[in-house]
């Protein structure tokens, strides 16, 4: 152990990091002012940005919120991956506010519901965001305040001072924000270091397609880069395709990436193979063992998966580069946070249970914004309930699938997870989202909605097939539907609540 690198974000006894004082802007620009921040690569062609530079943008943005707000007020940041939506949020955190990240792909009721709810007056946005924004705020063009001027000190903020709500999804109901503290970042560095097997290595460059919008791009991406001084590309795609994405990974030498699984399975079924990388991590939803032999094939490196949620993130990981990678498995804990498989009493269990995480984890929320009760409900002592099931494998985590989701047939539970990773490996199926539907004799039975390749073809029987050659017979989907689209996130993920109640209006109707 001794011989490892050190983790970040952990003293050498392996206890977080969290001084007194802490402020995330400071974290971010304690970096020379000669060495390099940014990649920008929104204007199609290479433009490097040095944390001096960076810096001098932070502080025109936090002179001019010094006159508009006061710590904190919440200010909304509608910008997409660009060195102005660094600054932004640098901006917002060195003076003791509280940054809300928004979507430009949103539209004005999910845009109302966020900033309405946080109450942001200001948003910090450009010229596509304010139309986007309408009159449910303020609009602040972050790039055309003032550059001149005297450098702001940092507030006198705490690991606990509130400087990020950051809205959930929505997978498992109405979007809710939780509020983090200073330590946030922190929190996120052990994970997002571990990840991409000990990132900080001479040359490590690091981007990822995901919008900055989202914990994914903005907390294990831009400001653990940031803060652990490795570059950060920013990068537009209009939209993601495996070619666009090769090309941008070669002109701005990208060694070090987060992909979404929806990304990496694009890659996989247009057969797109990258170079020069160090390292890949994924989160989201776990991946299976044929797309993590994919990997090893086509992009040269093992796929670190990693685990969390906005409510408290990057408390699992894979480290290729320290153990193994167990295929179906997400890791095991990340350094600093206490992750275990909880019983109904709370107890820990090597069962099936609820995976949970203790108190004291520095990428925790507070809280849930201006929700007492649920934030309540969250937690059952001292463990916050992430609402995912799970199980111990000789020290690896692995994935079930959501307390909602799993799936009662029988007498058997049945986690989708499996059953989604075994249909993937299908070489005619895209996508696939697996979920229950009510049946009167086995209390549900598996249902997959199933999306082909361009110019593939399978039958119900095919498929149905396919996995009771690979996994428990009590398993296999007993019905398949082909649909052109299946219901997703924005950020990706298929979602089962929709798949699920359309199962149900199936049994109704």
């Amino acid at each position: 152990m001794n011989d490892r690198p050190h983790v970040p974000g952990l003293t050498r006894d392996g206890d977080w990091d969290l001084p007194p004082r802490m402020n995330m802007a400071a974290q971010c620009l304690s970096h020379p002012a000669e060495a390099l921040a940014l990649i920008d690569m929104t204007g199609g062609e290479r433009r490097d940005i040095s944390h001096g530079a960076l810096a001098l943008m932070v502080d025109g943005i936090a002179r001019y919120l010094l006159t508009r707000i006061q710590p904190g007020d919440r200010v909304g940041v509608l910008l997409s991956q660009s060195p102005w939506c660094a600054a932004a949020h640098l901006a917002i955190w060195k003076i003791g506010g509280i940054s809300v990240p928004l979507f430009k792909l949103f539209k004005h009721d999910a845009l109302a519901s966020r900033v309405g709810d946080a109450g942001a007056r200001l948003v910090l946005t450009d010229g596509e965001g304010a139309e986007l924004l309408g009159n449910l705020a303020e609009p602040v063009m972050a790039a055309e305040v003032g550059l001149d001027g005297a450098p702001v000190p940092f507030a006198d903020t705490t690991p606990e001072t509130p400087a990020m709500l950051i809205y959930t999804s929505g997978t498992t109901g109405s979007p809710k924000g939780a509020l983090h503290g200073h330590r946030m970042l922190t929190g996120h560095l052990p994970g997002v270091a571990i990840s991409h097997d000990h990132l900080g290595q001479p040359g490590d460059v690091l981007w990822t397609p995901a919008d900055w919008a989202w914990i994914g791009g903005l907390f294990d991406v831009l400001m653990p880069g940031l803060a652990l001084g490795v570059p950060v590309v920013a990068a537009r795609l209009d939209k993601f395709t495996p070619e666009a994405c090769a090309e941008l990974i070669e002109r701005a030498g990208v060694r070090n990436i987060f992909f979404p699984p929806t990304a990496l399975r694009m890659l996989k079924a247009a057969g797109q193979g990258l170079s020069g990388l160090r390292s890949v991590a994924s989160g989201g939803e776990p991946l299976g063992a044929e797309m993590l032999a994919w990997g090893r094939r086509q992009l040269g490196v093992t796929i670190n998966e990693f685990y969390g949620q906005t409510e408290c993130n990057m408390t699992v990981s894979s480290c290729g580069a320290d153990f193994p990678v167990r295929p179906g498995c997400i890791g095991k804990p990340v350094p600093g946070h206490v992750v275990e498989v909880i019983d109904e009493a709370g107890q820990p269990t090597t069962e099936e249970g609820d995976v949970a995480v203790r108190r004291g984890s520095a990428s925790m929320m507070i809280e849930y914004w201006n929700r007492p009760e649920e934030t309540a409900a969250k937690f059952r002592g001292d463990w916050l309930i992430t609402g995912d099931r799970g199980i111990w494998e000789d020290g690896y985590l692995r994935f079930v699938g959501r307390e909602d989701d799993v799936i009662t047939s029988g007498g058997y539970r049945i986690g989708p997870a499996e059953i989604e990773d075994c249909l993937l490996t299908h070489p005619a199926v895209a996508t696939v989202g697996v979920v229950g539907k009510p049946d009167s004799l086995r209390t549900e039975i598996v249902k997959a909605y199933v999306v082909l390749k361009d110019g593939a073809t399978a039958s119900e029987q095919d498929l149905q097939d396919y996995v009771k050659d690979r996994l428990a017979h009590y398993s296999y989907p007993r019905e398949v539907e082909f649909l052109d689209t299946l219901p997703m996130t924005v950020t990706g993920k298929v979602i089962r609540k929709e798949l699920k109640a359309r199962a149900a209006g199936e049994v109704q109707g």
